[in-house]
């Protein structure tokens, strides 16, 4: 089955050669991107579609989300807002409610935020567990994350569990030890918090390289709250990526950028604007030469947001980034985070997934804060919204 959508006003490709193509056509074939080009000389195909001089853009690709779960945490957002400061120890209030859901509750949960990210343009989404702290609740985390996504984070080292408050070296050896056995079947990358309130440097190191033995692909919580040794170890350990990035040196902007090519930084402004936090400098790190992804940090407490395109746009408000640039960290960025070459471009042999925006340009998804731009979203090369 081949899919011609045609009358294209606007084709962002992300791809070096093709770049931004006008009065464009696109031809899927199966799951994958079979022929890009020319609206005059497209080929025939068993459906056609008819654009309707709209932008296409490649599907967001979401990088860094925290999506089981289960609980509310209005009351520390409210608390927030009403000036109180933001600490890692709120995570453990949704620790008690995942720990307290049913597998059902958790997958019911999962799938109603994976429906909003489609419905907002994201086909690709990493998520990761971290809020059930034990070797049992980790692995079912997983386990459910795993039915939805291949891109699978083991993220036991969120913070120390509360049965372990008087003893974060058991915790680490529990996490290094027995809990990850139970979750590396289910889990392509392992993850930690390297933060003052969480984990520290050779906290993080002994976790990572650890998972690293058990052949997950490390990734890092790096310099969210502070200035620390998240961003370095990263980089030192070849990290797909360090995320948040908010409080850099010179010598960690440098590293980033000498990276570039293994260590993606993937900013998180969803969290800062949650939070009342200053924003990472985008501007910094592009300049520099780093390769920079935006995600949404999707999680009950410091980020509450599935919407790319908000995160599109506060990126572009806030953190000195083009609407281009941001667009293209929002699904090239991202790809490149998860070290996936299939998705986030729309050259041919591409993943066929895509979004038609009812705009003329992705430069809207900035220009139009809070607007619902997504038309359409193939996902596999099937139209699923």
């Amino acid at each position: 089955m081949t899919t011609l959508i045609t009358n294209i006003g606007s084709l962002l490709t992300n791809d070096p050669e093709l770049g931004t193509l006008t009065n464009a056509a696109i031809v899927l074939e199966g799951d994958r991107v079979a022929w890009v080009g020319s609206d005059l000389s497209a080929p025939a195909a068993d459906e056609r579609v008819d654009a309707e001089g709209r932008a296409v853009i490649p599907g967001f690709v979401d990088s860094h989300s925290h999506l089981v779960f289960a609980g509310d945490r209005t009351a520390e957002f409210n608390a927030r807002m009403s000036g109180k400061a933001y600490t890692a120890g709120g995570i453990r209030t949704t620790v008690a409610a995942t720990r307290a859901a049913s597998d059902e509750q958790l997958d019911a949960n999962i799938r109603r935020y994976f429906d909003e990210m489609l419905r907002q343009g994201t086909t690709t989404v990493e998520v990761k567990s971290g809020y059930g702290l034990t070797v049992a609740d980790e692995a079912r985390a997983l386990r459910i994350a795993a039915a939805h996504t291949q891109e699978t984070t083991y993220l036991g080292a969120h913070v120390v569990a509360p049965e372990f408050a008087d003893a974060p070296a058991a915790y680490v050896e529990l996490v290094t030890g027995e809990m990850l056995d139970a979750c590396a079947p289910h889990a392509r990358y392992v993850d930690v918090f390297c933060e003052r309130g969480a984990f520290d440097g050779d906290q993080a190191r002994a976790i990572l390289t650890a998972g690293v033995a058990r052949g997950l692909t490390p990734r890092v919580h790096a310099n969210q709250l502070t200035q620390g040794p998240g961003v370095q170890l990263a980089v030192e350990l070849g990290a797909a990526s360090a995320d948040h990035c908010t409080h850099l040196s010179d010598e960690d902007v440098k590293a980033l950028a000498d990276a570039h090519a293994t260590t993606v930084a993937t900013l998180l402004p969803g969290a800062e604007f949650s939070t009342r936090a200053v924003y990472p400098d985008a501007r910094r790190l592009i300049d520099a030469g780093a390769t920079v992804a935006l995600s949404t940090d999707c999680n009950p407490g410091s980020s509450f947001t599935s919407s790319m395109p908000f995160c599109i746009a506060v990126a572009v408000r806030d953190m000195g980034m083009t609407p281009d640039e941001a667009v293209v960290a929002a699904t090239l960025g991202g790809a490149r985070a998860l070290r996936r070459t299939d998705v986030g471009h729309l050259a041919p042999g591409a993943r066929a997934d895509l979004a038609m925006l009812d705009a003329p340009s992705h430069v809207h998804l900035a220009y139009r804060p809070g607007v619902p731009l997504v038309s359409a979203v193939w996902q596999g090369g099937a139209r699923v919204c």
